[in-house]
């Protein structure tokens, strides 16, 4: 056997790290490969979920707008259903308060009982009482309660039929609402 010297093995070994170093790379190419693959099959599943979703979306839009046309051929058909408001006649005093809770709510959503008590030249005490007896009648009142400052305002249907129709038969000139 023919002796290996120090210079042959010093190759040897260098030719061994040199034939790892490229496994190794062919290794890491075979994995960013198949990452690459699987990257873009990701991107294809999501372009495909993503196209699905939007088709699923439009479909929902569709339904909504045909169950709207439902329910306006369906109010066609049997025609709407109108609020049937059962109110006793008023005092004139109720009337008053009446007015004042119209007057004051078209331009704010809520009136306070000191606002209505100013208005229609009452004490709050009284304003609360014709308001109890107000809504005993009949007549729909929306409350609503800010700490302990009580509020109130008319059923926006009501507003509108009092509005159209004179339902509380109120008779006071034109020239006093304004004031």
């Amino acid at each position: 056997m023919v002796p290996i010297s120090a210079n042959q093995e010093l190759e040897l070994s260098s030719d061994a790290v040199v034939m790892r170093q490229q496994e190794l790379v062919s290794v890491l190419a075979c994995m960013r490969e198949e990452l690459d693959d699987h990257r873009l099959a990701i991107n294809e599943n999501t372009q495909e979920t993503s196209s699905a979703y939007e088709f699923l979306n439009e479909i929902s839009r569709r339904m909504d707008k045909m169950s709207e046309r439902l329910d306006e051929l369906t109010l066609l058909i049997k025609g709407q259903p109108s609020k049937a408001f059962d109110i006793k006649p008023l005092s004139s005093r109720e009337k008053d308060v009446f007015h004042a809770i119209y007057v004051l709510t078209e331009t704010q959503p809520f009136a306070s009982y000191e606002q209505i008590a100013r208005k229609a030249v009452l004490a709050k005490e009284q304003v609360v009482g014709v308001i109890t007896t107000m809504m005993h009648k009949g007549v729909p009142l929306q409350k609503k309660l800010d700490g302990s400052v009580a509020f109130v305002k008319l059923d926006p249907a009501f507003r509108e039929l009092q509005a159209k129709k004179n339902v509380i038969g109120l008779n006071s000139l034109l020239t006093s609402w304004l004031a």
